[in-house]
């Protein structure tokens, strides 16, 4: 394990959130999209995105695995595995002046919930901060170190 590793993990985690943050901030801002692409034949709605986070793989150290007795001791961060589109249907409101209301008066609206998102947001923020505060702790730990070499 390398002196390093803790900078590596948070760095992985703050990109990974920041990343969160961004998908969540275009789920919000299309939230009323209702001409996002065109497939088959028709316009669709905006898709809500989300982003699918997975552990990175690698070494891991072999004593504390043996010490611990599982793979798991040690970990290198995560990464961002696909952003993927959430397969919920799409909202059906009555609004025949619509211009994008079909033949039975009915217009299709994002799968997105802005208060889902707003709870996203706030989970991928207090993520954020607790990764910077580990980071600013293996930092502060690092520097202690230099100091003792003195």
């Amino acid at each position: 394990m390398s002196v390093f590793q803790s900078l590596n993990i948070s760095a992985s985690a703050l990109t990974a959130q920041r990343l969160r943050m961004d998908v969540i901030s275009s789920n919000i801002a299309n939230a009323d999209t209702t001409r996002a692409r065109f497939v088959n034949g028709e316009w669709e709605p905006y898709r809500r995105k989300m982003v699918i986070i997975e552990p990175q793989s690698g070494a891991f150290s072999g004593y504390l695995q043996a010490a611990l007795g599982r793979a798991e001791a040690v970990g290198n961060g995560v990464r961002v595995h696909e952003i993927a589109d959430d397969p919920a249907p799409f909202k059906l409101v009555y609004d025949p002046d619509h211009p994008d209301a079909g033949a039975d008066g009915y217009v299709r609206l994002p799968n997105v919930e802005p208060l889902k998102e707003m709870v996203d947001l706030i989970g991928a923020t207090r993520s954020y901060e607790a990764n910077v505060t580990a980071l600013n702790a293996s930092k502060g730990m690092l520097m202690k170190a230099l100091e003792i070499g003195k």
